[in-house]
């Protein structure tokens, strides 16, 4: 697909109470190095295609001091994401009760030190949330990066800025009009395909929203998600938990959770069912610290605060 210009037309602020940094938050919200959607560059620059009826936006993000963000958006009406990038980038979520109870427990307390001003990402829409729990069941963080990367390419217009391209994620109506041949030829399963099309047929009819699963409390809007064809236990708490901010809910059985555990496992004792027990309603915060932990290790990052 052509890619389409940039023209930054908005700039804007955002205030967020320290500690905080954009860096850790977006790396939480990427998860997977193929991500193409949020991209973070070496000079902590979040850049992100945002996508609605009334058209595609770049929203630039840089954090100018420990207590401020500084905005630049593209395109037409770009003022009405910001409320949405400061919902994805955890802006107003306050922790206190989180560094309360992590201190309380030795191996927790060391990954919220390190990672300190980490704070919740979110995916800016249901639809995108939904669709991360289809793509990454039962695979590896990477096998499930690289399909959804194949996937974003194939069926996404970019914006450019330069030489580089910036991809808005995939829409629903692009999943429903696309052929079952194309789907399954980034990497996608039948089963799969049938999930992704169910949900986006559920979107775009209204049957289930945003509004929906914020109206009810944790164990509700899990129900109500596994209503949908494909969406159990696992996809339900990943969606409330990387869709919604619910840290009250922790998704148990996740590969890469487990990975994080293991490969951390060298310098912590994490005993996961008396940790997620005494952090209690922040116990999601968990996920993003041991995810991250595992990033960080990989890359050969300092195992201990600087």
């Amino acid at each position: 697909m052509r890619a389409l210009p940039v023209d930054f037309t908005f700039d804007s602020e955002l205030s967020v109470q320290p500690p905080y940094r954009l860096d850790l938050t977006v790396q939480a919200l990427r998860r997977v190095q193929p991500n193409i959607v949020d991209v973070l560059d070496d000079d902590n620059v979040y850049r992100r295609a945002l996508v609605d009826e009334t058209g595609t936006n770049l929203v630039e993000v840089r954090q100018s001091a420990p207590d401020k963000l500084t905005l630049r958006l593209s395109g037409s009406r770009p003022g009405r994401w910001v409320p949405t990038v400061a919902r994805m980038l955890g802006v107003y979520v306050n922790l206190d009760e989180w560094y309360r109870r992590a201190s309380a427990i030795p191996a927790v307390a060391q990954l919220s030190a390190e990672m300190r001003g980490l704070r919740p990402p979110q995916y800016p829409f249901l639809w995108e949330a939904l669709s991360h729990a289809i793509v990454f069941q039962q695979l590896s963080l990477h096998a499930a990066g690289t399909i959804m990367r194949r996937f974003v390419q194939g069926l996404s217009r970019p914006l450019t800025d330069g030489d580089r391209l910036y991809y808005p994620f995939v829409t629903p109506q692009a999943v429903l009009k696309a052929p079952d041949a194309t789907l399954r030829s980034f990497g996608l399963s039948a089963a799969k395909v049938g999930h992704l099309r169910t949900a986006a047929t559920a979107i775009l009819g209204h049957s289930i929203d945003e509004g929906m699963i914020e109206s009810l409390d944790s164990l509700q809007a899990s129900a109500l998600l596994m209503n949908l064809r494909g969406i159990g236990p696992w996809s339900a708490s990943l969606v409330l938990l990387r869709g919604f901010g619910r840290l009250d809910v922790f998704p148990l059985k996740d590969s890469g959770v487990a990975r994080s555990v293991a490969m951390l496992s060298t310098s912590y004792e994490v005993k996961m069912n008396e940790a997620l027990e005494a952090l209690g309603p922040v116990q999601g915060m968990l996920y993003f610290h041991l995810l991250l932990g595992r990033i960080r290790r990989k890359r050969g990052a300092p195992s201990r605060p600087e």
